[in-house]
């Protein structure tokens, strides 16, 4: 029998009177973004100062503290009073409350959250390619580009005086100029070109400005290279019953109490192992896990939950992976609640959309007591550039790298076009963020002098790592 045939009249939707915002020719969203100078001009981001008479830092601290491990919230103060710029690390959320009143031009980006100079540095790529990027993504969210680029900035004016220099400004202002070029410059790429473009640890090594700082640069791809996770295995492990199992070293690293503990992370562990890509699942089914112990990491992550995972293979190749808790962002009270229920896949889908490679083994999970993780690998390469030391010209220099960098990141995820037509091609921007940065340090040393008052009064507690 031979087949009839049949035609079917397919209705197409005519495009809409006005075109999409993510089809507006590059001349268009350049002329958007230069008419938005009107609403807020450049001059208006140098301001600060009035809006901190009214908060209590410590106060603002003390609430970013709910539902952290209690005992270990000593050691987080006991960090931050180190040092104005220990200070800055550890007080994301206190910075988010500040730059929430702070002009933005309304563009929004995939934001870091905690944009600091030393959450740039290295990690390894899945192809083993040791890559330059931001590495740290814990209070990711879709935010105004502007706050990452404030916060960096003021970490290079905080920098700047923890060296000694008799300007603090210079540093931040090249770091303003190299994202707003660097935004310029991807804003005539294509969507794929700039997924493409990353910053390995050799041409970092080529941008340097002279020998001394390409021999130091050598020096620390040297270092990242030899940070991975196996070497370290045989000085945090013994082997207990024949089996391997991580070294106590209280209170920085110790194992659960909770008798559901072991339970709760066979759970865990299969709902991480269901997120990653299912190309995966075979790879992770190949190693077993030996043990797990709670790990204190950071500053601003100290007293949230985060674990380590010893794996080994059938032939005792080990693996360790971290699991750290997600909570909701510190932009999120200002920037809006995120899409995903899961905190910790916020972190991952964030990490993912900004950074120009990833640990294949992103995922994320929760527990039984409903908190969020993210898993990825431990160490893998991961180091960041050490600053203390720096001249004005290698601050300069690194300010320049990082700001290309925050500028790579933000074109991934929204309009490089508009930003760059906001920002302009005079260095009047520049300027504006060098003075925020300068008045917002002072206001750095302001609240870390608050902290050290309170610790001194007995209001918060502080530990120091020396102590026990």
């Amino acid at each position: 029998m031979q087949a009839s045939t049949m035609t079917t009249n397919i209705s197409v939707p005519l495009p809409p009177s006005e075109p999409h915002p993510g089809f507006m020719s590059r001349a268009e969203a350049c002329s958007a973004g230069k008419a938005l100078q009107l609403k807020v001009p450049h001059a208006l981001h140098a301001e600060w100062g009035t809006h901190s008479q009214s908060r209590d830092p410590v106060a603002i601290l003390e609430e970013s503290n709910r539902d952290r491990v209690a005992e270990l919230i000593p050691i987080r103060y006991g960090r931050m009073v180190r040092s104005p710029f220990t200070f800055l690390r550890g007080s994301a959320g206190l910075m988010a409350h500040d730059l929430a009143k702070t002009p933005a031009s309304g563009i929004t980006v995939q934001a870091c959250g905690d944009c600091h100079l030393l959450n740039f540095g290295f990690f390894g790529s899945p192809e083993r390619n040791l890559i330059f990027d931001i590495n740290d993504f814990d209070e990711t969210l879709p935010a105004p580009w502007e706050w990452d680029l404030k916060r960096l900035a003021v970490s290079f004016a905080v920098a700047a005086r923890d060296n000694d220099h008799a300007d603090p400004t210079h540093a931040a202002i090249r770091c303003a100029r190299a994202y707003r070029e660097g935004l310029r410059e991807f804003s005539k790429k294509s969507p794929l070109e700039t997924l493409y473009t990353r910053l390995d640890g050799q041409t970092l090594i080529d941008m340097a400005t002279d020998a001394r700082g390409r021999k130091r640069h050598a020096k620390y791809v040297d270092k990242a290279r030899q940070r991975l996770g196996e070497q370290i295995v045989p000085r945090i492990t013994d082997v207990v019953g024949g089996r391997h199992r991580l070294i106590d070293q209280p209170p920085l690293i110790y194992h659960s109490s909770d008798p559901l503990h072991d339970a709760d992370v066979a759970l865990a562990l299969e709902a991480y192992r269901l997120s990653l890509p299912d190309d995966l699942h075979g790879m992770l089914d190949r190693y077993r896990l030996e043990d797990t112990a709670i790990k204190v990491v950071g500053i601003g992550s100290v007293g949230t939950r985060t674990y380590i995972g010893l794996f080994f293979s059938r032939d005792n190749h080990p693996l360790l992976l971290q699991f750290k808790e997600a909570r909701p962002s510190v932009l999120e009270p200002y920037a809006g609640k995120s899409r995903y229920e899961n905190q910790g896949q916020r972190v991952v889908m964030g990490q993912r959309l900004m950074q120009a490679s990833s640990d294949i083994f992103l995922g994320w999970t929760r527990s039984r007591l409903g908190r969020d993780y993210f898993g990825r690998q431990l160490r893998d390469m991961k180091f960041s550039l050490p600053v203390d030391g720096y001249g004005v010209r290698e601050l300069k220099h690194y300010a320049k790298v990082c700001g290309w960098v925050l500028a790579r990141a933000h074109a991934k995820s929204g309009d490089a076009a508009m930003i760059g037509g906001y920002l302009g091609k005079s260095d009047q921007f520049d300027l504006a963020i060098g003075a925020f940065a300068a008045a917002y340090a002072d206001q750095n040393e302001r609240d870390h002098a608050a902290l050290v008052a309170a610790v001194h009064a007995g209001r918060v507690a502080a530990l120091t790592e020396d102590e026990p």
